[in-house]
Protein backbone atom coordinates (compact mmCIF):
# COMPACT_ATOMS: atom_id res chain seq x y z
CA UNK A 1 0.00 0.00 0.00
CA UNK A 2 2.76 2.44 0.97
CA UNK A 3 4.63 1.88 -2.08
CA UNK A 4 1.31 2.49 -4.32
CA UNK A 5 1.05 5.39 -2.46
CA UNK A 6 4.89 6.44 -3.54
CA UNK A 7 4.46 5.45 -7.16
CA UNK A 8 1.30 7.90 -7.05
CA UNK A 9 2.83 10.67 -5.41
CA UNK A 10 6.30 10.43 -7.37
CA UNK A 11 4.27 10.82 -11.00
CA UNK A 12 2.22 13.43 -9.17
CA UNK A 13 5.39 15.43 -8.15
CA UNK A 14 7.05 15.00 -11.44
CA UNK A 15 4.18 16.54 -13.45
CA UNK A 16 4.30 18.85 -10.97
CA UNK A 17 7.96 20.09 -10.51
CA UNK A 18 10.25 17.78 -12.63
CA UNK A 19 11.96 15.46 -10.39
CA UNK A 20 12.41 17.80 -6.78
CA UNK A 21 8.52 17.57 -7.59
CA UNK A 22 8.91 13.94 -7.89
CA UNK A 23 10.65 14.10 -4.52
CA UNK A 24 7.88 16.48 -3.16
CA UNK A 25 5.34 13.64 -4.18
CA UNK A 26 6.56 10.68 -2.56
CA UNK A 27 6.83 12.64 0.82
CA UNK A 28 3.10 14.02 0.15
CA UNK A 29 2.24 10.27 -0.20
CA UNK A 30 4.32 9.26 2.70
CA UNK A 31 2.66 11.56 4.83
CA UNK A 32 -1.24 10.68 4.07
CA UNK A 33 0.14 7.21 3.62
CA UNK A 34 0.50 7.96 7.70
CA UNK A 35 -3.00 9.74 7.93
CA UNK A 36 -4.66 6.57 6.68
CA UNK A 37 -2.92 3.37 8.35
CA UNK A 38 -3.62 5.90 11.82
CA UNK A 39 0.28 5.79 12.26
CA UNK A 40 1.00 9.56 12.75
CA UNK A 41 -0.31 12.44 15.20
CA UNK A 42 -1.54 15.28 13.63
CA UNK A 43 0.85 17.00 15.75
CA UNK A 44 4.00 16.05 13.60
CA UNK A 45 2.73 18.64 11.22
CA UNK A 46 3.02 22.19 11.86
CA UNK A 47 3.01 23.48 8.17
CA UNK A 48 0.49 26.28 7.84
CA UNK A 49 0.66 27.60 4.36
CA UNK A 50 -1.97 27.46 1.47
CA UNK A 51 -2.37 24.40 -0.21
CA UNK A 52 -0.40 23.25 -3.64
CA UNK A 53 -2.00 21.34 -6.40
CA UNK A 54 -0.62 18.06 -5.23
CA UNK A 55 -2.90 19.00 -1.29
CA UNK A 56 -5.91 19.64 -3.10
CA UNK A 57 -5.48 16.71 -4.79
CA UNK A 58 -4.84 14.54 -1.97
CA UNK A 59 -7.57 15.72 -0.06
CA UNK A 60 -10.59 15.13 -2.32
CA UNK A 61 -9.02 11.54 -2.64
CA UNK A 62 -9.42 11.04 1.33
CA UNK A 63 -12.69 13.18 2.18
CA UNK A 64 -14.40 11.45 -0.87
CA UNK A 65 -13.41 8.09 0.28
CA UNK A 66 -14.96 9.06 3.71
CA UNK A 67 -18.68 10.68 1.69
CA UNK A 68 -18.79 7.67 -0.87
CA UNK A 69 -19.27 4.99 2.16
CA UNK A 70 -21.29 7.35 4.39
CA UNK A 71 -24.70 5.15 3.18
CA UNK A 72 -23.48 1.85 3.56
CA UNK A 73 -22.71 1.16 -0.10
CA UNK A 74 -20.42 2.11 -2.68
CA UNK A 75 -22.64 2.53 -6.09
CA UNK A 76 -21.41 2.39 -9.77
CA UNK A 77 -22.85 5.85 -10.29
CA UNK A 78 -20.54 7.11 -7.68
CA UNK A 79 -17.60 6.07 -9.03
CA UNK A 80 -18.51 6.84 -12.18
CA UNK A 81 -19.03 10.19 -10.96
CA UNK A 82 -15.61 10.15 -9.19
CA UNK A 83 -13.78 9.00 -12.35
CA UNK A 84 -15.61 11.76 -14.03
CA UNK A 85 -14.26 14.32 -12.12
CA UNK A 86 -11.15 13.23 -11.99
CA UNK A 87 -10.64 13.41 -15.92
CA UNK A 88 -12.27 17.12 -15.79
CA UNK A 89 -9.90 17.89 -13.30
CA UNK A 90 -6.71 16.21 -13.46
CA UNK A 91 -6.98 15.06 -17.58
CA UNK A 92 -7.20 11.22 -18.41
CA UNK A 93 -3.79 10.35 -17.63
CA UNK A 94 -3.79 11.61 -14.20
CA UNK A 95 -7.48 10.29 -13.20
CA UNK A 96 -6.15 6.95 -14.35
CA UNK A 97 -3.58 7.40 -11.51
CA UNK A 98 -6.22 9.09 -9.39
CA UNK A 99 -9.05 6.51 -9.49
CA UNK A 100 -6.84 3.23 -8.83
CA UNK A 101 -5.70 5.17 -6.15
CA UNK A 102 -8.91 6.25 -4.27
CA UNK A 103 -10.04 2.70 -5.28
CA UNK A 104 -7.59 1.34 -2.48
CA UNK A 105 -8.64 4.24 -0.09
CA UNK A 106 -12.22 3.40 -0.03
CA UNK A 107 -11.53 0.22 1.49
CA UNK A 108 -8.97 1.52 4.17
CA UNK A 109 -10.19 2.85 7.62
CA UNK A 110 -9.94 6.52 7.29
CA UNK A 111 -9.43 8.65 10.47
CA UNK A 112 -11.35 11.55 9.95
CA UNK A 113 -10.09 13.55 12.82
CA UNK A 114 -6.26 13.25 11.99
CA UNK A 115 -6.85 13.53 8.41
CA UNK A 116 -8.52 17.20 8.40
CA UNK A 117 -6.18 17.81 11.11
CA UNK A 118 -3.27 17.50 8.66
CA UNK A 119 -5.97 19.16 5.64
CA UNK A 120 -6.15 22.05 7.73
CA UNK A 121 -2.47 22.59 7.83
CA UNK A 122 -2.19 22.99 4.47
CA UNK A 123 -5.91 24.68 3.42
CA UNK A 124 -7.05 27.93 3.63
CA UNK A 125 -10.63 28.47 4.71
CA UNK A 126 -11.70 28.92 1.03
CA UNK A 127 -10.41 26.15 -0.44
CA UNK A 128 -11.46 23.99 2.10
CA UNK A 129 -15.18 25.37 1.38
CA UNK A 130 -14.42 23.96 -2.32
CA UNK A 131 -13.86 20.56 -0.84
CA UNK A 132 -17.35 20.40 1.13
CA UNK A 133 -19.22 21.87 -2.62
CA UNK A 134 -17.47 19.02 -4.24
CA UNK A 135 -18.36 16.06 -1.38
CA UNK A 136 -22.08 17.11 -1.73
CA UNK A 137 -21.59 17.13 -5.92
CA UNK A 138 -20.20 13.42 -4.78
CA UNK A 139 -23.29 12.62 -2.65
CA UNK A 140 -25.34 13.51 -5.10
CA UNK A 141 -23.81 11.56 -7.80
CA UNK A 142 -26.26 8.78 -8.13
CA UNK A 143 -29.07 11.05 -7.85
CA UNK A 144 -30.47 11.21 -4.51
CA UNK A 145 -28.34 12.89 -1.33
CA UNK A 146 -29.03 10.07 1.47
CA UNK A 147 -29.26 11.58 5.23
CA UNK A 148 -26.03 9.45 5.93
CA UNK A 149 -24.03 11.24 3.52
CA UNK A 150 -25.03 14.56 4.56
CA UNK A 151 -24.27 13.92 8.07
CA UNK A 152 -20.80 12.69 7.12
CA UNK A 153 -20.48 15.80 4.85
CA UNK A 154 -21.45 17.76 8.09
CA UNK A 155 -18.83 15.61 10.44
CA UNK A 156 -16.28 16.62 7.76
CA UNK A 157 -17.02 20.57 7.58
CA UNK A 158 -16.56 20.54 11.86
CA UNK A 159 -13.30 18.73 11.73
CA UNK A 160 -12.27 21.73 8.58
CA UNK A 161 -13.08 24.40 10.97
CA UNK A 162 -16.16 25.33 8.80
CA UNK A 163 -19.06 26.79 10.93
CA UNK A 164 -22.75 25.26 10.16
CA UNK A 165 -23.78 28.78 8.53
CA UNK A 166 -21.12 28.19 6.14
CA UNK A 167 -22.28 24.38 5.78
CA UNK A 168 -25.69 25.34 5.02
CA UNK A 169 -25.31 27.47 2.83
CA UNK A 170 -23.16 25.10 0.16
CA UNK A 171 -25.61 22.44 0.98
CA UNK A 172 -28.79 24.64 0.09
CA UNK A 173 -26.42 24.82 -3.40
CA UNK A 174 -28.05 21.69 -4.03
CA UNK A 175 -31.52 21.97 -2.95
CA UNK A 176 -34.55 21.22 -5.07
CA UNK A 177 -35.91 23.75 -6.41
CA UNK A 178 -39.36 22.81 -4.49
CA UNK A 179 -37.52 24.40 -1.33
CA UNK A 180 -38.37 27.71 -2.00
CA UNK A 181 -36.06 29.39 1.13
CA UNK A 182 -32.82 27.99 -1.06
CA UNK A 183 -31.18 31.24 -2.55
CA UNK A 184 -31.44 32.99 1.19
CA UNK A 185 -29.85 30.42 3.28
CA UNK A 186 -26.94 30.42 0.17
CA UNK A 187 -26.86 33.70 0.95
CA UNK A 188 -27.08 33.36 4.84
CA UNK A 189 -30.01 35.70 5.20
CA UNK A 190 -33.31 35.85 6.63
CA UNK A 191 -36.46 35.73 3.80
CA UNK A 192 -37.54 38.77 5.33
CA UNK A 193 -34.20 40.63 4.44
CA UNK A 194 -34.32 43.80 3.03
CA UNK A 195 -33.37 44.78 -0.41
CA UNK A 196 -29.82 46.12 1.22
CA UNK A 197 -29.06 43.66 3.47
CA UNK A 198 -29.53 41.22 0.26
CA UNK A 199 -27.54 43.19 -1.85
CA UNK A 200 -24.54 43.58 1.25
CA UNK A 201 -25.08 39.57 2.36
CA UNK A 202 -24.66 39.02 -1.92
CA UNK A 203 -21.49 40.74 -1.92
CA UNK A 204 -19.82 39.22 1.46
CA UNK A 205 -20.43 35.70 -0.44
CA UNK A 206 -19.17 36.48 -3.87
CA UNK A 207 -15.91 37.54 -1.86
CA UNK A 208 -16.09 34.31 0.28
CA UNK A 209 -16.39 32.43 -2.73
CA UNK A 210 -14.20 33.94 -5.17
CA UNK A 211 -12.41 32.14 -6.90
CA UNK A 212 -8.90 34.46 -6.34
CA UNK A 213 -9.08 32.94 -2.94
CA UNK A 214 -7.99 29.30 -3.90
CA UNK A 215 -5.23 30.81 -6.75
CA UNK A 216 -3.04 29.10 -4.90
CA UNK A 217 -4.55 25.48 -4.19
CA UNK A 218 -4.42 24.82 -8.53
CA UNK A 219 -6.72 25.19 -11.56
CA UNK A 220 -8.71 22.18 -10.15
CA UNK A 221 -9.47 24.47 -6.68
CA UNK A 222 -10.21 27.19 -9.05
CA UNK A 223 -12.69 25.45 -11.17
CA UNK A 224 -14.62 24.11 -8.00
CA UNK A 225 -14.95 27.75 -7.01
CA UNK A 226 -16.01 29.12 -9.87
CA UNK A 227 -19.20 26.71 -10.26
CA UNK A 228 -19.69 27.56 -6.19
CA UNK A 229 -19.48 31.63 -7.25
CA UNK A 230 -21.94 30.71 -9.74
CA UNK A 231 -24.17 29.29 -7.26
CA UNK A 232 -24.06 32.43 -5.01
CA UNK A 233 -24.73 34.91 -7.97
CA UNK A 234 -27.77 32.40 -9.11
CA UNK A 235 -29.04 32.95 -5.47
CA UNK A 236 -29.11 36.77 -5.78
CA UNK A 237 -30.39 36.55 -9.16
CA UNK A 238 -33.37 34.55 -7.76
CA UNK A 239 -33.85 36.25 -4.82
CA UNK A 240 -34.42 39.60 -7.23
CA UNK A 241 -36.45 38.63 -9.62
CA UNK A 242 -38.81 37.15 -7.10
CA UNK A 243 -38.64 40.31 -5.10
CA UNK A 244 -39.30 42.28 -8.40
CA UNK A 245 -36.09 44.49 -7.68
CA UNK A 246 -34.05 45.54 -10.33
Amino acid sequence: MKRLFQIFGGGLGWSLGGPIGAILGVAFANRIHDLVEGEKSSSSYTRTQQASPSDFHIALLVLAARVIKADGKVAQKELDFVRAQFVSMFGKERANESFAVFRKIVDQQIPLTKVCNQINGFTNHSTRLQLIHFLFKLGLADGHLHQNEVEEIRRIARNLRINPYDFESIKAMFSKESDTGWAYKVLEVSENASEAEVKKAYRKMALKYHPDRTIDAGAEAQAAAKETFLNVQKAYEHIQKSKGWS
